[in-house]
């Protein structure tokens, strides 16, 4: 049975930690730890061509800022998955554990799923978009 009084502050704290995790996974991974040369020679060695490490930098920083902030919440997390996905096939030849050699796909199908889940969800508590309407029903 779900807590229909505490689920929406459950559901806050997933979305907060997804879009947050998003934010400093790539403004501080990609940009400063690996810098976008870098990032972009790692989509080059696994077939993928360089520009699009830009395109999944700037969806991950808009996602993420969009999750944290619960602005159209479930577009957030739908867009956000592809990447997720991507990451997965990015890893999937590392093994299953993130901790091996070049990093593995748990991680990544991990937070697939989370944001599969947020995107089902919606929201949740403390969400811009659903204080923007005129109704109880948090449909975002």
């Amino acid at each position: 049975m779900i807590d229909l009084k505490n689920a929406p502050y459950g559901i806050f704290l997933l979305r907060v930690t997804a879009g947050f995790t998003l934010l400093v996974h790539s403004l501080y991974l990609k940009v400063f730890v690996y810098t976008m040369s870098g990032t972009s020679s790692f989509f080059q060695s696994v077939g993928l061509p360089g520009f699009l490490a830009w395109v999944v930098l700037f969806v991950e920083v808009l996602t993420g800022v969009m999750l944290v902030l619960g602005f159209r919440t479930r577009y957030a997390a739908l867009a956000a998955t592809p990447v997720l996905l991507g990451a997965t096939w990015a890893h999937a030849g590392n093994g299953w554990l993130f901790s091996n050699d070049g990093g593995g796909w748990e991680f990544p199908l991990f937070w697939t799923f989370v944001l599969i889940v947020i995107a089902l969800t919606g929201g949740g508590t403390f969400s811009i978009t659903s204080y923007s309407r005129a109704t109880d029903r948090n449909l975002d």
